[in-house]
């Protein structure tokens, strides 16, 4: 009896298997960012594979088991960012091979993914560029002159990520990115301001390759733009989500963890050479004033979002959303509509409305930012004059009239006549008032 056990037992771990093994190539998709380009293979089953690099040209070649494809039917043509052409041949004994002939270096890495409501099986390549430009530092002293805000947007999903998808086949990651590029036009008119975007094109991002993104530009708030989604489409409505006090938690134990990472920096000074007790102190109090800051910030563009349709929660709301995670940057995360409701997901088609929302958002940044203007940005010197106040500024050790002068964008000499102030020295704690005129 022992023989029919093991027989059956062979049976049963080798023939699914082997089922499974068999696999068509169905389709190869492609999009290109700045920084990596990702490519897709769309699979009818999972491939046991092997992915390899060739120089002189720079090729990454992909060989995927049993499995075989109709080039007749399957587009090869499929080119950008590091991608210069695809060829697909097989090599006999049920083997495909894929090359990607690149125009530059790459670091690919690879890994698979299951079935969702969109896609099939899925080979997923990201080649990642082997030569960036070194990342800029980041200036943690006053630059000279009034400053202007940051604020960073991200469009949310992207790429092979469509987010949902809408009944009449509108897909998320389409609208978000062009409420996100509506936003930073508004933001770019804005005096005082200037717009960044941690995505400009159709290719995905990671959760937090974008606030990465945010921190290394040196934003002053981070916006992302979402549509949401619900199996019940009658629900409709705006939403502005903070991020909660146990995600912050779980962030600043992961911080607090790998604080020689030099992309976890709080409010520019590096943990890294704190103790635990003083790094846990100095990230809890960054962290308590970036959520009760976004908290305010959100409550503004709530109020303008309601003036452009109806609301889902008239409170900002709290999650626990990786994308909010940023320890020193103030966030949000805008629910523009229900994408699933068929009323909502036309109008957010619709240029006019998607130029709305982008109004709307754009207002109430423009108001949290008027009433809690940041010393040293033309904001602040923008806010005070629009109020009929004198601009002031209390002197730091060791800042002098030179220095004062040079922050504001007026001249000693102004500065000097408007507080009666004779020499370059000041004392610290002294309240100077910025002259409006130079």
């Amino acid at each position: 009896m022992r023989p029919l056990r093991w027989i059956s037992l062979w049976i049963l771990l080798v023939a699914p298997a082997a089922a499974a093994a068999s696999s068509e190539l169905q389709d190869i998709r492609l999009w290109a960012g700045p920084e990596s380009t990702r490519i897709v293979l769309d699979l009818s089953a999972p491939s046991r594979y092997t992915l390899f690099t060739l120089s002189d040209p720079e090729r990454v070649v992909i060989d995927l088991e049993r499995t075989h494809a109709d080039l007749t039917k399957l587009g090869t043509t499929v080119v950008g960012g590091a991608v210069t052409a695809v060829r697909i041949g097989d090599r006999g004994g049920g083997t495909l091979r894929i090359v990607l002939d690149l125009g530059a270096k790459v670091t690919p890495k690879h890994f698979e993914t299951p079935p969702n409501e969109t896609y099939g099986h899925r080979l997923v390549v990201d080649l990642g560029l082997a030569n960036l430009p070194p990342k800029p530092a980041r200036v943690v002293t006053a630059p000279s002159g009034a400053r202007d805000l940051v604020i960073a947007i991200d469009a949310g999903h992207g790429g092979e990520d469509p987010g949902a998808i809408g009944k009449a086949g509108t897909r998320e990651k389409d609208i978000t990115l062009a409420v996100a590029r509506r936003l930073a036009d508004r933001i770019n008119a804005e005096p005082g301001m200037r717009a960044v975007l941690t995505r400009n094109g159709d290719y995905f991002v990671k959760f937090r390759d974008r606030t990465r993104r945010a921190r290394e530009n040196q934003a002053d708030m981070f916006i992302s733009i979402h549509a949401d989604a619900f199996t019940n489409r009658a629900v409709r409505g705006s939403s502005v989500y903070v991020l909660s006090k146990g995600r912050a938690s779980n962030e600043a134990a992961r911080i607090l963890a790998d604080r020689e990472n030099a992309a976890d920096l709080i409010g520019g000074v590096s943990l890294d050479d704190k103790d635990n007790v003083l790094a846990s102190v100095l990230l809890d109090l960054s962290q308590n004033a970036a959520i009760s800051a976004s908290r305010d910030a959100a409550a503004y563009v709530l109020t303008e979002l309601d003036q452009v349709g109806q609301l889902k929660k008239s409170e900002v709301q709290h999650a626990s959303l990786v994308v909010l995670t940023s320890p020193d940057v103030p966030s949000m995360l805008v629910e523009t509509a229900y994408i699933s409701n068929p009323d909502e997901e036309r109008r957010l088609r619709d240029p006019g409305h998607q130029q709305r929302l982008a109004e709307a958002i754009h207002k109430g940044v423009r108001r949290y930012f008027y009433d809690n203007p940041p010393a040293g940005t033309r904001v602040a010197m923008l806010a005070a004059r629009e109020r009929g106040q004198p601009l002031r500024h209390v002197v730091a050790q060791g800042e002098t009239i030179g220095d004062v002068a040079g922050r504001y964008a007026v001249s000693a000499d102004a500065l000097r006549r408007q507080n009666g102030i004779n020499g370059e020295r000041l004392a610290t704690g002294t309240v100077l008032v910025i002259p409006t005129g130079t």
